[in-house]
């Protein structure tokens, strides 16, 4: 797993993701995983700047963190109550965190950042290793936008603005994708992007059977709506038999 997430990205993360910061995206999400953590332990795999580790905290729930990024975790560290939290610097598809725990999460899409299905495999296996019996692993994902790509067609923007444009490019043979960013500033042009691996709800759920869990819950949103045709989203919960 390449590191896309160094000094220059972590810099402005919080401020670029600034929407999914908002109370309305977090204590949603923080009320169930805390809910699902009970008086036990959790592992959040891709842990990054604390944007739910920190208050899920502060709710009095122990959180451990893995992370690739060293520059993401020094600004978890920076942040009130962030130098409490212990992370493990690794893969989070294969780094080990000590002890058992009854949650392990990985949210905002950060499953494809494992751009292969043996990865993304490892991953549930890595998750269901750390599980006491009974432990819940949840993953919040997109459900794929294939619907919006019209035929012959790889690219779908998401940003158009002046000097700052953004767009997905598909490639559906491969199951991969991308995220691609341009920035024009005191006219100097920057492009970055970053590599995914597209993943289906059915597929995560055998991914889960081949790790020994099983699906217990999947909802469009934190909040438990029902997951639906229309859904763009899932929550979804499997659970380690007990």
């Amino acid at each position: 797993m390449d590191d896309h997430f160094g000094e220059e990205v972590a810099a402005t993360y919080d401020e670029a993701s600034a929407e999914m910061f908002a109370p309305d995206a977090v204590d949603p999400a923080v009320d169930l995983l805390a809910e699902l953590a009970g008086d036990g332990r959790a592992l959040e795999f891709g842990i990054g700047t604390g944007r739910l580790a920190l208050p899920l905290a502060r709710r009095g729930v122990p959180v451990h963190g893995i992370d690739l990024s060293s520059a993401m975790v020094a600004r978890l560290r920076a942040k009130p109550g962030g130098d409490a939290i212990d992370v493990t610097i690794g893969d989070f598809a294969t780094a080990r965190a000590p002890g058992a725990y009854t949650l392990a999460y990985l949210v905002f899409n950060t499953i494809g950042n494992l751009t292969t299905q043996d990865a993304q495999v490892e991953c549930f296996e890595n998750a269901a290793r750390h599980l006491r019996p009974g432990g819940c692993f949840v993953i919040e994902v997109g459900v794929p936008e294939l619907r919006r790509l019209p035929p012959g067609q790889t690219i779908v923007p998401f940003r158009v603005g002046e000097t700052n444009w953004a767009y997905d490019r598909y490639d559906c043979a491969a199951q991969s994708m991308s995220s691609n960013y341009v920035t024009v500033e005191d006219g100097r042009g920057e492009f970055r992007t970053f590599p995914f691996r597209y993943v289906w709800p059915s597929e995560l759920d055998l991914m889960a059977r081949i790790a020994g869990m099983e699906l217990r819950h999947r909802w469009s949103s934190w909040t438990r709506e029902p997951f639906a045709h229309e859904s763009e989203k899932h929550v979804s919960v499997w659970r380690k038999p007990g």
